[in-house]
């Protein structure tokens, strides 16, 4: 994981090699982020990972197979491509952009159960993770995005959100979170053992229902 590398770059007091990582799974600028922000642009990326990573392929995974996973991950990456409202791409990506929104609405609720319940499992705070998932989750911007990255932000209780910039532009994210904690190159570590945790169980969850369903049927 880039995750992984760029953690690795911090250790080594390497704040170029991290950025320029960084800048490879993240839209906002890098140039210029210190060690806490990158921590935070990491920790940030690794929760919304939860949903349109790992737990929306599944799901679709589950419900049409193959296809169903191969048709949400070309509707994902349309997004990421042209779901952008700048002027070049408005009236071409906005509809990948809301299909992407839909398709991802109930993964995205789904975390906001499973991840407190892995943040659990993982030493830290069920009640914190679920409590703040479901106070700061709908102040994003995005229907969905918001979610993932406050169940992680409690569980960790630190802040997430606040300005970023992207090309150039200074975008005034809500911030998602208590800053009851400090941003660390542990809360990169945490957060991630938290999503896969949290796959591990959606993925018992998703195989227990097709057997239960197949032995219905039968």
């Amino acid at each position: 994981m880039k995750q992984k590398k760029i953690m690795a770059s911090l250790k080594e007091n390497d704040l170029i090699k991290a950025r320029t990582i960084l800048s490879q799974i993240v839209g906002r600028d890098t140039a210029h982020l210190n060690e806490e922000q990158i921590v935070r642009a990491c920790v940030e990326t690794v929760a919304e990972g939860s949903v349109d990573g790992i737990v929306s392929p599944l799901l679709y995974s589950f419900l049409g197979g193959p296809s169903g996973a191969m048709a949400y991950r070309a509707a994902n990456t349309l997004d990421s491509m042209v779901g952008y409202k700048n002027e070049k791409y408005i009236r071409f990506g906005w509809a990948s952009a809301r299909f992407d929104d839909v398709a991802n609405y109930v993964p995205a609720r789904i975390c906001a159960v499973l991840i407190p319940v892995a943040s659990f499992l993982c030493g830290c705070g069920f009640t914190r993770s679920l409590r703040i998932a479901f106070r700061d989750g709908r102040k994003h911007e995005s229907p969905n995005s918001g979610i993932p990255e406050a169940a992680i932000a409690g569980a960790l209780g630190v802040l997430l959100g606040g300005p970023s910039t992207y090309q150039g532009e200074v975008v005034d994210k809500p911030f998602l979170g208590d800053a009851q904690n400090q941003l660390t190159l542990k809360s990169i570590d945490t957060a991630v053992k938290i999503v896969y945790v949290t796959a591990l169980l959606f993925l018992i969850c998703g195989i227990g229902a097709v057997l239960c369903l197949k032995c219905l049927v039968s």
